[in-house]
């Protein structure tokens, strides 16, 4: 015997079916249209909100830019690496995790700076007591402190050289564009250096367990798997993430 198809199914779908055609305005149904165009923009104010926009879709376009290039994500994130090359963990810890934890400890250290931001220049903007203009020379100013105090005095003297510019008589005559540069290579070094320091004590186990095991004859065997337990020994007895974070997070004074 066939099953019977239950019939309130149908007759649901053949009741909606009615109700979508049936014709006059109680139960016509509209559907919205999107229109994009060009029109003439009634006063200059139209004009400027525009382009603001447009500026701050292109800001926000480049915001991944600005945080390696102007916050202490560079330094934080290269010392990260060197410092899991040195245990010789491979992936461990994975490359999201110190990515993330080097977002996270940015979003500590740059907290002052963003701060003085918001106050001197979005609040204001955002009250209407300065134009746009002014609010980015206002934002720009904590940025250039933080970087100037980061920067080596040499390597602000290459770029400024290379410029072809008069020598500034003050910070205030430093372009950023000659600033961002500069505080780049300063913190690459900065982070090389402190890579440096990082891989010693941990060459330095590499070190004795290859030539414990030169003298046993155990030359098939590889040093660094054996290595591997006492680094992380070392690194778990002397607290090894607090040392590191703690001493990255004062390195630019906090």
């Amino acid at each position: 015997m066939r099953n019977k198809v239950p019939s309130w199914p149908i007759l649901i779908g053949l009741l909606a079916g009615l109700i979508l055609l049936w014709p006059g305005d109680s139960f016509a149904v509209t559907l919205p249209t999107l229109q994009i165009g060009l029109g003439e923009a009634q006063n200059p104010k139209q004009v400027s909100v525009l382009i603001e926009i447009l500026l701050l879709f292109t800001v926000l376009s480049m915001a991944p830019a600005i945080l390696l290039m102007m916050t202490s994500f560079t330094r934080l994130v290269i010392a990260f690496s060197f410092l899991r090359q040195a245990m010789g963990t491979q992936q461990m810890p994975p490359t999201q995790i110190m990515i993330g934890l080097a977002l996270f400890l940015t979003m500590f250290i740059m907290t002052p700076v963003f701060t003085e931001i918001n106050t001197t220049a979005v609040k204001p903007y955002m009250a209407e007591q300065i134009n746009a203009e002014q609010a980015l020379v206002e934002a720009a100013k904590p940025v250039r402190a933080f970087m100037f105090k980061q920067t080596r005095e040499k390597d602000l003297e290459l770029f400024l050289s290379l410029a072809k510019t008069p020598k500034p008589k003050n910070k205030e005559e430093v372009a950023t564009t000659v600033l961002i540069p500069a505080f780049m290579i300063s913190e690459l070094k900065t982070a090389f250096t402190i890579g440096f320091v990082l891989f010693l004590p941990f060459m330095i186990i590499d070190m004795v367990v290859a030539s414990i095991l030169l003298s046993m004859g155990m030359m098939m065997l590889p040093p660094v798997m054996v290595s591997l337990p006492f680094k992380l020994l070392l690194f778990v007895l002397v607290d090894g993430w607090y040392l590191i974070v703690g001493s990255l997070v004062k390195s630019f004074g906090v």
